[in-house]
């Protein structure tokens, strides 16, 4: 496995080692020594969610607070552009982003820790995509950050068409919209 830190506190790009034959593909996505060695923690995870979507869907960029969430993403089948952004107050680098492509050809994983808002953009025919969350998902708690904020200048990859997007996160608020409250505080 390599794992690059990224210039994001926190957010790291894991490359896993895949093993590949005339049969098919292994890879472990998750191994509690090697990934808690890098900080992730995972003695206890709070639930795994799997999302099926099609070419040109846009989910995100969500995030929790009080009670937040890390995810470790990985990509089942197709390609996303899997994008992290920082939110946590007082951070060297709140409102950065960094992107990402994650596929079933690459295998890369993306840890994103609490304090980040995360959303992706759907490259292939459809995609699945399974993360693991180290909180329970607390939909009084979920806050969307609308994913084409001018401030944030995402180059979302490959619009040449409006990408489809649900109504709640049609609603997500600029990130200067956010109260203080709104946000998570950052802890170095």
């Amino acid at each position: 496995m390599e794992t690059t830190s990224t210039a994001l506190p926190g957010l790291l790009h894991i490359k896993p080692h895949a093993f590949r034959d005339e049969r098919g593909f292994f890879f472990e996505s998750w191994q509690s020594d090697r990934y808690q060695a890098l900080g992730i923690p995972g003695n206890h995870w709070a639930q795994d969610n799997v999302s099926c979507s099609k070419k040109g869907v846009l989910r995100g960029l969500h995030f929790q607070f009080p009670r937040g969430q890390g995810k470790l993403v990985t990509v089942l089948q197709g390609e996303v552009y899997d994008v992290a952004v920082d939110v946590r107050l007082g951070s060297p680098t709140f409102g950065q982003h960094l992107g990402f492509n994650l596929s079933d050809k690459n295998f890369h994983q993306l840890w994103i820790p609490s304090g980040f808002a995360h959303g992706f953009l759907v490259l292939s025919d459809f995609a699945i995509v399974s993360y693991k969350a180290s909180g329970l998902y607390y939909p009084e708690d979920e806050k969307t950050l609308i994913w084409n904020d001018p401030a944030l200048s995402i180059s979302w990859p490959r619009l040449d068409v409006t990408p489809t997007v649900s109504a709640k996160d049609l609603r997500g608020l600029r990130l200067e919209k956010f109260s203080q409250t709104d946000l998570p505080a950052y802890s170095p």
